[in-house]
Order: C-alpha cells, then structure tokens, then sequence
C-alpha cells in the first residue's frame, strides 16, 4: 500500500506520520488489495480535518473526520475507513458468490 499524506497549514511532522501509517495499517487486515492511499490533514482555525481516499481495484473509498484533536481525527477517520472497507469486501464477496450484481437481485 502506497501512504500519499499531505498537509495544508500544517506541517506533517513524522509524530503525525508514523501515527497515520500505524492506525491505517490496520485496515489491511480485514482487505489487502490496497493499491494507494491519499490522506490531508487540514488546519482550519481551531480543529484538525483529515480526509483519505482509498484506490482499490475498480473503485475509490472516501472517508473524513474532524475534530478539535489531530490524533483523534485521525483515530475516527480509521474507524470510518475500516468499517468502509469491511462493507466493500462483503458486497464484493457476495457477488462473487452470487454470480449477479445486488443491483440486479430480486427483493433487494
């Protein structure tokens, strides 16, 4: 997995960045065919915006959080992420086992 970290009226001190690639390291746990991921950590007045975007195979994960606390925006933007990819996963399984799109079922 490639980790892009990027910040804007902040500058990504290898505290913040070591932190970041340890809690997102965690998502690849549960799904690794991780091609990259995008993360910017955002400096607006008094609270810390972090958003990422996950590039998997044929699709793109979107996840924020903000908070008041760098590390905490970081730790919710996990949680979102992981449960992201956790639904990802599921839906992609149940296709493959399925044989139709979950678009295309009957009483779905």
């Amino acid at each position: 997995m490639n980790l892009h970290l990027t910040g804007h009226h902040l500058e990504i001190t290898p505290a913040i960045r070591e932190y970041v690639s340890t809690k997102l390291q965690r998502i690849t746990r549960h799904f690794d065919h991780l091609i990259d991921l995008h993360a910017i950590v955002e400096k607006q007045r008094s609270q810390f915006t972090i958003e990422a975007g996950v590039h998997v195979r044929g699709k793109e994960i979107f996840c924020e959080s903000a908070d008041a606390d760098v590390y905490a925006a970081i730790d919710a933007l996990a949680d979102k992420l992981d449960r992201a990819i956790i639904k990802h996963k599921e839906r992609s399984l149940e296709h493959r086992h399925t044989g139709t799109p979950l678009k295309h079922r009957a009483g779905g």
